[in-house]
């Protein structure tokens, strides 16, 4: 491993079987753990607002998912990129850094992942918060037709359709849809995310996990039952104007958790951006019962 510190917070690369995995830590060893798994087309940068917040009181390690910002991108032809793949780096990862038990924050790309390392580990997982990470049928919003229309016929026309969800007006539109004033939303997030978009091959990585995301939604009977059957604690913290996960989606969870806590906050997709505040007090609020 190699590591650069920064004020409170270190960067650092973990080899997971001979694959680069980039990670931000901060906290204490020996604190109560908490994962932080990001979304599309985000990657750890994501929590640069929140890491701060709860780095006292927690040990925190943030990975850019295989494909994402410093992470390998392997091409296509040497790596499957699908999200069960992604869950084995993420798991193996844990396991290389000591990540034996822990909380999960899930969002986005990070929540089919993350219910993964749950289902196949439960005695690993202390709790689970959910940023408008979905698992529910209710959740998904029409903004999903056309990638549904991608899975029904994956046509070459069909994929070269997804790939406005690509253009770089596209990611900041997830970034400000939804917000009450948008001078509030940094550009460095959206930025930093389209210049990793941009790489040579990134493209069709993308579009190979928007074509994946089906085995996601396969598996919602899956999570439900493990919801149901382990009753994590459970924290949802959700952008209630979010046009990907609807809040029914959050809602959802306490019909398989019913001591589940769902929070609701005025903004889009992307919280943090607006609500890394308050997000970090409910979170850390919520670990510390």
């Amino acid at each position: 491993m190699s590591a650069k510190t920064t004020s409170s917070v270190q960067y650092k690369t973990a080899d997971v079987s001979g694959f680069k995995v980039f990670y931000r830590e901060a906290g204490r060893r020996g604190a109560p753990k908490l994962l932080l798994l990001h979304g599309f087309p985000s990657a750890g940068h994501m929590f640069r607002d929140l890491i701060p917040q709860l780095a006292d009181d927690f040990h925190l390690v943030a990975p850019d998912l295989p494909g994402f910002g410093q992470s390998d991108m392997p091409p296509r032809e040497t790596f499957s990129y699908t999200f069960d793949h992604i869950a084995d780096v993420i798991e193996r990862f844990t396991e290389v850094i000591g990540f034996d038990r822990f909380a999960v924050y899930v969002f986005d790309y990070g929540a089919p992942t993350g219910f993964r390392l749950a289902m196949r580990h439960p005695e690993r997982i202390t709790a689970i918060i959910s940023q408008n990470g979905n698992a529910y049928e209710e959740g998904l919003s029409e903004g999903w037709n056309p990638i549904r229309a991608y899975w029904q016929n994956p046509s070459p026309e069909n994929r070269t359709a997804l790939r406005a969800f690509l253009a770089a007006d596209t990611t900041r539109w997830q970034y400000t849809h939804g917000v009450t004033d948008e001078t509030a939303i940094s550009p460095d997030g959206y930025s930093l995310d389209n210049f990793y978009l941009a790489r040579p091959g990134a493209d069709d990585i993308q579009l190979d996990l928007l074509g994946d995301y089906k085995s996601n939604i396969a598996l919602y009977p899956a999570f439900q039952n493990y919801f149901r059957t382990h009753k994590p604690p459970f924290l949802a913290v959700w952008g209630k104007n979010d046009p990907f996960f609807l809040p029914p989606g959050a809602e959802a969870f306490k019909r398989d958790i019913p001591n589940a806590v769902v929070r609701f906050f005025d903004t889009g997709h992307f919280a943090l951006e607006t609500h890394a505040r308050e997000i970090g007090q409910a979170i850390g609020e919520f670990l510390k019962q």
